[in-house]
């Protein structure tokens, strides 16, 4: 293991911070906390000790390692988690038994059981828990977030929310993960829709849905493993029915079955409806559309558009001041709680018989003619 140099860490200063996990999404961290003055990144672990000391060497970082090794550095006050979902409960108990911070990628854990202990544990010992997406922290989000306190939609009433795509074994070389459980579009891609949801519209109280799975195996698309036939272990299309504490309904689609792509958010109040960016990134246009109006008319949004990262360092200084930091682990927990209920209403959805009614429609004939003379 590369060494620091230099004495302990300054309580009062930039945050010293280990990343842990040199995967694919590591690269868009370690471009924005390398360059952010409120953060010293100062460690990179990663099962790959090789792969960890090449991304440090990139970016600047003075030394990588194992897990066990960088969690034993005093300087390191919060550690960032970017490992695979199914080590995201241990990696974060590790660090809050070592006594650091940590701040994850989503989802917090893969069953809240688990979440529940790496937040319990951190609160009994002082530390704080923060997780992915950061994605609402974003302009976007963000100035969406702000229209709707401020009232200019009036009192939100309902929202739709969808993410549709044909699923991402056509370009991932490594799919296999995403159609696994605790994967799926709902877990893979609901965090981001429903922590924006939340962040609008407040709590969840409770859920409604239904899953389908279009095949029961895929096909890898690209890379050294195309042509390879895998199995899907879980429901690639889920609506969901969302009530929110507050009043609000929502309608909810998730799926990896759709030939037609779609990503899109609308929140409907009393006196317009919100069009909303993509909640998958941190910028967007941002459009309301009033009664009567035959165009959207297009709100300015203002925030930071830096990207994944924020969140961590929205954590960071909260430690300095205090203050509550908002990718919390409780909002992570709450939203996968929402999933995990998603997900359970699906398996085993209830649904009111109605009286039977059997008629098949027919498609009229092809050349009918409502001008022709017939009878």
């Amino acid at each position: 293991m590369s060494d620091i140099s230099g004495g302990g860490p300054d309580r009062t200063g930039p945050v010293g911070i280990a990343v842990v996990g040199a995967g694919n999404i590591s690269t868009q961290y370690l471009r924005n906390l390398t360059r952010f003055p409120d953060l010293s990144v100062l460690a990179i672990a990663d099962l790959e000790v090789d792969r960890a000391a090449a991304a440090a060497a990139e970016y600047g970082v003075p030394a990588s390692g194992s897990l066990a090794e960088i969690l034993a550095l005093p300087e390191v006050e919060l550690v960032v988690n970017l490992t695979i979902p199914a080590a995201h409960a241990d990696v974060a108990l590790a660090a809050v038994r070592a006594g650091k911070h940590v701040y994850g990628e989503k989802p917090l854990a893969l069953d809240p059981a688990a979440a529940r202990t790496v937040l319990s544990e951190a609160t009994a010992a002082g530390l704080r828990v923060g997780n992915a997406p950061d994605t609402f922290l974003g302009a976007g989000l963000q100035s969406a977030l702000r229209a709707v306190a401020t009232g200019l939609i009036g009192t939100p009433v309902a929202a739709t929310a969808a993410f549709q795509s044909p699923g991402p074994e056509s370009w991932h070389p490594s799919p296999e993960f995403l159609f696994a459980q605790g994967a799926g579009p709902l877990f893979d891609m609901g965090p981001y829709y429903l922590t924006a949801l939340i962040s609008l519209l407040g709590p969840v109280g409770a859920v409604a849905a239904t899953g389908h799975k279009a095949r029961e195996s895929r096909v890898i698309g690209s890379g050294p493993k195309a042509g390879t036939a895998f199995p899907v272990e879980v429901p690639t299309h889920v609506t969901a029915l969302l009530e929110f504490r507050a009043g609000a309904g929502a309608t909810t689609t998730f799926s990896f079955d759709s030939p037609l792509s779609r990503q899109s958010i609308e929140i409907t109040g009393t006196e317009a409806t919100l069009l909303v960016p993509d909640p998958n990134n941190f910028e967007g246009a941002l459009r309301l559309r009033r009664p009567g109006a035959k165009e959207a008319e297009e709100i300015p949004t203002t925030g930071t558009t830096v990207g994944r990262g924020i969140g961590v360092l929205d954590m960071a200084r909260a430690l300095r001041t205090g203050a509550a930091h908002r990718a919390s682990g409780e909002l992570a927990l709450h939203v996968l709680d929402v999933m995990t209920a998603i997900a359970a209403s699906a398996r085993g959805a209830v649904f009111e018989d109605l009286p039977a009614w059997t008629e098949k429609l027919e498609a009229l004939p092809e050349g009918w003619d409502p001008l022709e003379a017939t009878l």
